[in-house]
């Protein structure tokens, strides 16, 4: 089948790593499909009202679209309705359309629905239908929010939690859960260097992340594990430096880097000792499951859909905000955690999140959709 990813986030020129997760849905699917995967992006410095780029990434023909910025939101509106029916002319006939980050765009795949009978299905990843931060969500996104989700065929949340959150928040709808994708092939077990207690942390930096709070509990680790070597990766990692500063880090003990390739990526999870992420809020992390998948054991907030797919030795789950608890689950870690085998923690993620089986749940998806 020809399946149109519709997406309202993706990697593009101005954010190289804006919904990489949706990315490598996508490269999944083109396992077994065609895949034409389509994005709209405000450009500040294009000069034009519309510039298109037409290239082919790792079997999926990608159509991105870049616009000249306005203020005026209705200007903007129309800018990017436009170049969405665009890229969508440009990609040719389809069978069905993958919506990913499903408002606003979901809206066009609703259109092509009622006058094209095109029937499509949704992906959300999306932690906005979470408590509380549902109440940013307006009435008018929220009524057709509920438009999109109950005509599509299937909405496919990546953790049964999300799920949750979207129809309690009022979005009925068939829902079936497809988790994340890892490259199994690229996120390998590796021998690890053992002259240091390395602790990694990889994340957009948000403030939902609690970054300030890891840097804190960090300080207070620097006389216990003396061995230990701090890695913060991603976003604006090196504004860090000053709140490390601040709390007087030792700069031999840390290494923040702002946004590295997805292929240099894997080289810090394969030689960590344990990944942490301290997330106030989180659905189902892909660097979890790239950890997981090169042995890495994880400390992780017990949020969203993590403990979905969270063995018990792979790791420890703590509460959000437990600053305590994160400083003894990393002691736990360095000193007697009796973790599974890293070949154990990769068979897990090949079995449960490869390409291979997320391009099958989606093939099935697409199939029922059809028929519907």
């Amino acid at each position: 089948m020809h399946i149109l990813f519709l997406n309202s986030w993706y990697p593009n020129r101005i954010l190289k790593q804006n919904g990489d997760f949706i990315q490598r849905h996508a490269e999944a699917v083109a396992l077994k499909h065609q895949v034409t995967a389509i994005h709209v992006k405000t450009d500040e410095n294009l000069l034009q009202k519309i510039e298109i780029t037409d290239t082919k990434i790792n079997n999926v023909r990608t159509l991105i679209a870049y616009v000249k910025k306005s203020d005026n939101p209705l200007i903007k509106t129309r800018r990017f309705l436009q170049a969405y029916f665009s890229l969508v002319t440009k990609a040719g006939d389809f069978d069905v359309i993958h919506v990913n980050k499903f408002f606003p765009v979901g809206i066009i795949a609703y259109w092509f629905k009622k006058q094209k009978n095109i029937p499509y299905i949704i992906t959300e990843h999306h932690t906005i239908y979470h408590k509380p931060y549902n109440k940013r969500i307006g009435i008018i996104e929220k009524m057709l929010s509920k438009i999109i989700v109950k005509n599509a065929s299937f909405v496919a949340p990546v953790s049964n939690n999300l799920a949750q959150a979207m129809q309690q928040f009022g979005l009925k709808g068939n829902y079936t859960k497809v988790p994340n994708v890892v490259d199994a092939k690229r996120f390998t077990v590796a021998k690890k260097q053992e002259e240091t207690f390395t602790i990694l942390h990889v994340s957009s930096m948000a403030k939902v992340k609690n970054i300030e709070g890891i840097l804190r509990v960090i300080k207070k680790l620097e006389t216990k594990i003396p061995n230990l070597y701090f890695q913060m990766i991603g976003g604006n990692a090196e504004d860090c430096k000053v709140k490390a500063k601040s709390l007087q880090l030792n700069p031999k003990n840390y290494c923040f880097k702002n946004q590295v390739s997805h292929q240099e990526i894997t080289n810090y999870f394969k030689q960590a000792s344990v990944f942490i992420l301290f997330s106030d809020v989180e659905n189902l992390p892909c660097v979890i499951l790239e950890a997981f998948s090169c042995g890495t054991p994880v400390i992780s907030t017990n949020v969203g859909g993590i403990a979905e797919y969270f063995p018990d030795d792979f790791g420890i789950l703590i509460p959000k905000k437990d600053e305590n608890a994160l400083e003894k689950a990393i002691l736990n870690m360095y000193q007697n955690f009796q973790k599974a085998k890293p070949i154990v923690m990769h068979q897990y993620v090949e079995k449960h999140f490869s390409e291979q089986e997320i391009c099958y749940a989606f093939t099935k998806l697409y199939q029922q959709a059809k028929k519907i």
